[in-house]
């Protein structure tokens, strides 16, 4: 039992280090200290390890209630590792529910075109094409995300353009360019720890009954945005419905 208890507190520590390595992989990719691959390897090396952190953690709380010391450093590194396991894995999960790929629009015939963002885009060597990628994919959005469509309302244009501006900024997305003329408003949002950026253009055209807002939203890089570009777009198009 002396044994155990001398290795369960290396759980602590065990699951602290991880947490700091989880998040120094995507600090260290975004300061250019070494690639993708290997930011991702740390990640997946981190998980493993606190899955460990876990283990022992649990043996610990098992320890600390039988001899009544060390109890809130057991939670505390219970917790930390299910954190730093647990939130890769749901990613994981989530990557297998979703199919690969990483611009969704509410329009697929006719998506809103990307144009203040595209010198943005070439200066951060972005690897996926601002063309949209056709029926196939306008396919794959239909039967993953058959709740994806336009928002239409009686709002004029004008109105409809300053409210998704307003919506914009308030979910956090850096406003690239916003013209009025145009219906159009382009934005970028960037993921906390890997910093991957995500480009988004809104379009507002007037209908007969008032103004119709379509949305597309697009990974720079990443075969699959793990359902990130939807789930935007989904919070985007609830905000202008409460709002109407």
């Amino acid at each position: 039992m002396q044994s155990l208890a001398r290795v369960a507190r290396l759980c602590l520590p065990l699951a602290i280090l991880c947490a700091i390595a989880a998040i120094a992989s995507g600090i260290g990719y975004r300061m250019g200290w070494w690639s993708l691959k290997w930011g991702f390897d740390i990640l997946q090396w981190a998980a493993y390890l606190a899955i460990a952190a876990t283990t022992l953690a649990i043996a610990s709380v098992v320890i600390a209630r039988r001899g009544n010391r060390g109890l809130a450093s057991a939670v505390i590194a219970l917790l930390v590792g299910i954190a730093t396991f647990g939130i890769p894995g749901l990613m994981l999960v989530k990557s297998k529910q979703v199919p690969a790929i990483h611009d969704i629009t509410t329009d697929t015939g006719n998506p809103p075109k990307f144009v203040a963002v595209l010198p943005l885009r070439a200066a951060s060597n972005a690897r996926n094409s601002a063309e949209y990628g056709g029926p196939d994919i306008a396919e794959k959005q239909r039967q993953a995300y058959p709740a994806i469509a336009p928002f239409e309302s009686k709002q004029s244009p004008s109105d409809a353009f300053t409210r998704a501006l307003d919506v914009a900024r308030a979910m956090g997305l850096d406003i690239v360019a916003a013209v009025p003329a145009e219906g159009r408003i382009e934005a970028t949002d960037t993921t906390l720890l890997f910093g991957f950026k995500d480009d988004i253009v809104i379009r507002v055209a007037p209908t007969a009954q008032g103004s119709r807002v379509d949305v597309r939203s697009e990974s720079r890089i990443g075969g699959s945005d793990i359902g990130k570009n939807a789930s935007r777009i989904a919070q985007f198009l609830d905000r202008m419905a409460k709002s109407s």
